[in-house]
């Protein structure tokens, strides 16, 4: 875990603007979920044979004897509250988020138990189109925070059927 200091507080401040900017640009809504979660949300959604579930999430039970675990990312979250409030009901939804995110990783420079994540994600849109744009949301994005020299690499995990031929 770490603090944020004023100096700091400032610089992200300017970062979390100019994101806001550039989402809205694209019709991407703010979407606030909580930062605890039913555990059953992050493996079923992630895996339950994942590194992420079996060894890095922060979880406990509480004196309701229900499994509770610190959100180690927000897809799942930002699908569950689409789901519960009837937001993906025959309809699309363009939405993003940044905040805390918590994994219990090996200690390292550079990288904390806490970190912040900034994400979008495009629910209900068929085909490749919203890709293109969320990569060239990407592309302003950087550009308005003034990085240079950003290299994007696209992988694809293939249609089902090409997948079959590997398993």
């Amino acid at each position: 875990m770490n603090d944020q200091l004023p100096d700091a507080c400032d610089s992200w401040q300017t970062v979390e603007q100019t994101i806001r900017e550039v989402v809205r640009l694209y019709g991407y809504r703010e979407i606030r979920t909580p930062i605890l979660e039913k555990t059953e949300l992050f493996s079923r959604s992630i895996g339950e044979q994942t590194d992420i579930v079996e060894k890095e999430m922060y979880t406990f039970t509480d004196r309701n004897q229900d499994s509770l675990t610190l959100r180690p990312e927000a897809t799942a979250s930002c699908v569950r509250a689409g789901i519960e409030h009837g937001l993906l009901y025959n309809q699309t939804q363009r939405l993003w988020y940044l905040g805390p995110m918590f994994r219990h990783e090996r200690p390292q420079k550079g990288r904390y138990r806490q970190f912040h994540q900034f994400g979008i994600e495009a629910l209900g849109w068929p085909g490749p189109d919203v890709d293109a744009e969320i990569i060239n949301l990407g592309t302003r994005l950087w550009q308005r925070l003034g990085l240079a020299e950003i290299r994007l690499e696209i992988n694809s995990l293939g249609s089902p059927a090409n997948r079959a031929r590997y398993l």
